[in-house]
């Protein structure tokens, strides 16, 4: 008797075959093969931190994981004590008043609420602002939401800014949540508080959401601090901003995030969370309370430490007639490509020719491409050797 198993076809829901390619396993791919033929590969193609987790930290979670009280369900919600030390920071570093009791969420890192976002207020046939070059993690939440993509162009001509007055007032009018994200990935833009204030004036014209991702807020160079959206008067009532222990504290594997500011909005973040999961380990949102109350030197240094990787950085390309922007922020540098290459062409060859991973511009959006992410992510010396290989084959 024949019973048809192997012949049994098993068919994916449609949201799962509207899914972005994730363009950063690719990269990595390509990276790993390279390593396995033995080469000596430096990859800046990443956004992975590479320094430790501070001691203090780490020490903290050892001593609280023995914490019974953390062996069992936390609260949904996440623990009280979490969210007030969210908001200290905020007072300390911004001096925005947040209500830790309804205008916190804690997430599994950034990424999970800047995708879940879109499921809250997306349905389909909406329309999310996006901007290109961009995280490529928004896509995936308004694919899941089944709603469409605007893209806003950031371009050097408008400071990787976008040009609201450029956005047709159909689509303005359509469109229900906006991300942003400054300083910028891939672009390493900063944005200033004039630019923020023209953000709020047109989200409340067009009745928007904002949504900020601040993921690289503590990274600001040439002694200018970076701004945050909830800074702005009106911002509250229109958005919520992202944060992330990964960058500011190296805590990228503890996965650890935020969400702050309109209390309607976070309300529903914290409501989607609860059918998907139970909170964070007591034990890591004990270390991360710790981490954002406790002494700030660490994160002194580490931006101090990104500021002289770029600046040995730009010492190696001026060496070697690569010309380009400087960064403001975060741990990123984006750089044009020579003439003819594409941004793919380009990383194929630097990876084949140099054994250094770039990320190529493309995988951020259309307006990426023509250039290529670089992560100041390992030493001096290695990021201007990496500088130096590319130099060696004489394209600038």
């Amino acid at each position: 008797m024949e019973t048809g198993i192997g012949q049994h076809r098993i068919e994916p829901a449609e949201r799962m075959k509207v899914l972005p390619t994730q363009f950063f396993a690719k990269l990595v791919g390509k990276a790993n093969a390279q390593a396995a033929k033995g080469r000596d590969v430096i990859n800046l193609g990443q956004g992975n931190p590479d320094q430790p987790t501070p001691a203090h930290i780490v020490a903290k979670l050892q001593e609280s994981a023995a914490n019974p009280l953390y062996h069992k369900y936390p609260p949904f919600s996440g623990y009280a004590f979490l969210k007030e030390a969210v908001a200290k920071r905020y007072k300390d570093d911004y001096d925005v008043d947040i209500d830790p009791t309804t205008e916190v969420a804690i997430l599994f890192g950034g990424k999970t609420g800047l995708v879940e976002i879109s499921q809250c207020l997306l349905n389909p046939g909406d329309v999310c602002l996006v901007p290109d070059p961009g995280y490529p993690d928004y896509w995936s939440g308004v694919a899941l939401a089944g709603a469409e993509m605007s893209f806003m162009p950031l371009t050097e001509k408008n400071a990787y800014l976008p040009d609201y007055n450029a956005i047709s007032p159909v689509t303005a009018n359509r469109a229900k949540l906006m991300f942003m994200n400054y300083p910028n990935n891939p672009t390493g833009a900063v944005a200033n508080s004039e630019f923020y204030a023209e953000t709020v004036e047109f989200a409340v014209k067009n009745g928007i959401v904002v949504a900020s991702d601040f993921a690289y807020g503590a990274i600001g160079f040439d002694g200018k601090k970076p701004v945050s959206f909830l800074q702005t008067p009106g911002a509250k009532e229109i958005g919520v901003e992202f944060y992330t222990l990964s960058k500011t504290y190296n805590m990228a594997g503890w996965r650890v995030g935020f969400a702050i500011g309109n209390a309607q909005i976070v309300s529903f973040i914290n409501l989607i969370q609860d059918h998907y999961y139970c909170s964070l380990f007591g034990g890591i949102q004990e270390a991360a309370a710790l981490a954002l109350t406790g002494p700030q030197d660490c994160v002194v240094e580490l931006t101090a430490m990104y500021e002289r990787r770029r600046d040995a950085l730009f010492f190696a390309l001026e060496q070697i007639g690569w010309k380009a922007a400087r960064p403001g922020g975060s741990f990123f540098c984006w750089l044009p490509v020579p003439a003819g290459y594409t941004s793919q062409s380009f990383a194929d060859l630097v990876l084949q020719e140099a054994d250094v991973v770039v990320a190529p511009g493309i995988g951020f959006g259309e307006h990426g491409e023509g250039f290529v992410r670089l992560g100041l992510l390992t030493s001096e010396e290695r990021l201007q050797e990496a500088i130096f290989r590319i130099g060696k084959l004489g394209l600038f």
